[in-house]
This record gives structure tokens, sequence and C-alpha cells, in this order.
């Protein structure tokens, strides 16, 4: 296999790659070899079919499409690479006559983003960003400690808001008891709001041991049909009461919940994460007024199927999401009142947005001849290893050179826009002041 960059015209790349009779020879032979069970000769059991007989029984030309297309599919991506080529649609392929025991040529006309002339983004001017961290902040992060390390304990007393009663029940609808609606020991927290609505509250003062009886009335939405909108009764026995118990803010507390003695340690270092957390805040605030500024001071004439494609990867985006909550885009649209392709539709400005950000960024790292050098590249695959419980070898065997050039293109966009940070002008934040009424 040999390819050959042709030429570029405007947006358009064209390349060719010459397979040679050989390989195209080899790749009949896989073809045969993974699709000789299909095919069936008298006086032959499937599979044992010789592959001349094949061709001579159904044409000598039976295995030439597929065997096209597997050199094509290992062929394109490599010659994408080798020319760093971003293709932002699917290509116009044209092949030279195919014929038995000679090898072909397939010609490739690829569209690629528009080139960016990119101005302005020196010297950007944007306004301060400093998140400060009050005591109050520090007091936030002990309390949400201190909730983590509550523990429930028996209360020997009537229930009241937000104490955990465990009980049993079994729910009635005009004296018949209906399926999904009995439980044994079940803790339910008072005031959570996790049972049907009216239920909690007139639990409220009930004692360990109490039978007590519960009316409600589902709610008309309810997702089972058949109890929408119905009055129930639930007959309820209380087994016991439990109410939550903090841990006292001292130095015991640091020490069970953390590596410090003391309770000011512990406080110190909340600070300092805190602290670190809203400078990180901070920093990426100002890099996207940086960015946003660029964005506004630019103008770029970006293709239709650049925006299309991106909108479709916003559609999976929120079609992931939508599944890791339990919900397929469908119940989503259902529940919702909204129609797909108006949903998809409405994406449309945020992916000419991302679009043309990504195109600036990148832009930018090539005006300033901005690399991703090999350790840099070795370090990131590290600490994605690291992180998915890999082997840095195995991950980047699996990435591919697809996968390492976008390791390699985010590596470069960051130092743009570290650059673009680093080059803006910082004003101080505008204060409003306030003045006093003399009237």
């Amino acid at each position: 296999m040999e390819s050959t960059f042709i030429e570029r015209v405007g947006n358009e790349v064209k390349f060719s790659v010459e397979f040679t009779a050989d390989e195209f020879e080899n790749a009949q032979i896989e073809v045969y070899k993974n699709n000789k069970k299909s095919f069936a000769v008298a006086g032959f059991r499937k599979g044992k079919v010789p592959r001349k007989l094949v061709e001579l029984h159904y044409g000598e030309d039976i295995f030439f499409e597929d065997a096209v297309n597997e050199l094509v599919a290992r062929a394109y991506p490599e010659t994408l690479n080798e020319f760093d080529i971003e293709p932002i649609d699917n290509p116009i392929l044209d092949f030279s006559e195919i014929a038995k025991g000679a090898g072909f040529t397939m010609t490739a006309t690829v569209a690629t983003p528009p080139d960016v002339d990119v101005r302005d983004y020196k010297g950007v001017k944007i306004q301060s960003v400093d998140h400060a961290v009050s005591e109050k902040d520090v007091d936030r992060e002990i309390e949400t400690l201190q909730n983590r390390n509550t523990r429930l304990v028996i209360a020997d007393r009537p229930a009241e808001n937000g104490d955990t009663v465990l009980i049993d029940y079994k729910g009635f609808i005009d004296d018949n008891q209906f399926d999904g609606g009995s439980e044994d020991r079940h803790p339910l927290k008072l005031g959570a709001g996790l049972f049907i609505p009216g239920f909690e509250e007139q639990l409220l003062g009930v004692k360990p041991g109490e039978e007590k009886d519960v009316r409600v009335t589902f709610p008309e939405t309810y997702h089972t049909e058949d109890l929408a909108g119905k009055e129930a009764l639930f007959r309820c026995t209380v087994h016991e009461i439990k109410t939550e118990e903090k841990p006292e803010i001292n130095d015991d507390f640091a020490q069970d919940v953390s590596e410090f003695d003391t309770l000011s340690d512990l406080r110190a270092d909340l600070r300092r994460k805190l602290e670190e957390s809203a400078h990180s805040r901070s920093e990426m605030e100002m890099k996207n007024a940086v960015i946003e500024k660029i964005y506004l001071a630019n103008e770029i004439d970006i293709p239709d199927v650049m925006v299309e494609r991106q909108m479709d990867e916003l559609v999976d985006e929120f079609a992931q999401q939508l599944r890791y909550q339990g919900l397929s885009p469908e119940q989503y649209y259902e529940y919702s009142g909204k129609d797909e392709a108006a949903f998809r539709d409405g994406l449309r400005d945020d992916a000419f947005k991302r679009i043309k950000t990504r195109l600036l960024v990148r832009a930018v790292a090539d005006a300033e001849n901005f690399t991703a050098d090999e350790d840099e590249i070795e370090k990131e695959i590290a600490d994605m290893a690291d992180m998915y419980k890999t082997e840095s070898a195995k991950l980047r065997e699996s990435m591919g050179d697809t996968g390492i050039k976008m390791i390699r293109d985010d590596i470069r966009n960051r130092k743009a826009v570290d650059f673009l940070f680093a080059n803006a002008v910082i004003e101080p934040a505008a204060v409003e002041n306030e003045v006093a009424d003399q009237g």
C-alpha cells in the first residue's frame, strides 16, 4: 500500500492510496475464509466449497466488494493520520478499474475544517475574578463532615420530624390488599417526602409497638395507573424509632474523621483545599472570559456539516446522561412534551459555539507553534491508566494512532488557553459605590 498526497484546494484535500495485486488477493482470501460457510454448492458441505468453485459458481468478482471495503477500512484512517487530515464529513471515493489478479487505486476527496486566521488574541482585557473563602465556608465543610458521620440511635419517645421509624405496613383499597403495597421492617425517615403525600405526617407522634392506620390518596400522576387518584388505607406497626445523633465538633471529632489531631489543624486543611478550589474556579472563569472575547472578535465561516456532526455528539451526550438516570430519550421526550427534532435543533447555537471556540483555540496553538512532546503524551497516558486501573502500554495500544492524536491535540489546546490567559490584561473588578442619600 502506497499513499500519495495530491492537493489541497480550499478546505478540500485529495489523496490516493495504491493497493498491490498481492494485497487485493490476500484480502479476497480473508473474505472467503470468513464467509465460506455461507456458500452452498451441490456435492459439497457448507464451509467446504473450494474458493475457485465458489467464484466459478457465483462469479469471479464475488469477493471483490468486501475485499475492497476491508482494505479501505484499514487504509483510510491510516492515511488520514499520515497526512494529518481531519475530515469533517464522509469522503468521496473513486476507484480505478478493479480486476482479478491486479491492483487498484483509491482516490479520496475529503472536506476539512476551515482555515482560521485568528486575530486580537494577545492582550485581551478582562476583569479579575476572586472567589474568596470565608469562615462560613469552612463551617459548612465541617458541618458536611458532621452530617456524614451522623449515626442513628434508639429514641425512647414519640416520633418527631427527622426521625427514622421502622415499620411494617400493608396497603388496602376498598378493604382489598393491593400488590406492591406491603413491606416488613421498612425504615422511613419522617419529613423526607419519600412516601405518598400525607403518609409521613400521620406517623408523627407514634410510639414503638403502636399500630397506626394511615389514610392517603394516591396522586393522579402516580406511576401505577391502577392506584392513581385512589384512596388507600395503610395498616402500620411501629417497631422502633431512631433519631440522628451528630458527633460533637471537637478535637476527638477531628481525629475520627481525618488524619489530624486537632480541630484547628482540620479547619486549616479544609481552608487550604477550599482556597485551592476557589483559585482554580476563579482562573477557569477568567480563562473563559478571555476565550469569549476572542470568540466575539473573530468571524469564521463554519460548514453546516460540522455543526450537524457536533449536534449529533450533543444528542449522544444527552442520551448518555439520561441513561445514567435510568431514562431513555423516548421517555424524556414523552415526559417533557418535547419533540425530538425540535430538541435537536435547539442545540444548534451551542454546537456552533463549541466548534468555533475549538477552531479558534487550535488556531492560536498553530500560530504560536505549540507542540506536545513524547514525554507529555506519556504522562497523559499514565494518568489515564491510573484512573482506569490499567497499564499504560495496554492503554496506548488500545487507543491507536487516532487516540494518540486526540491526546496531542488536547495538550496543544491547553497550552494555547494557558498562553491566552498569561497574555491577558487582568483589570480589577468593578466595585459599585453606594452613595448615601444626602437629601
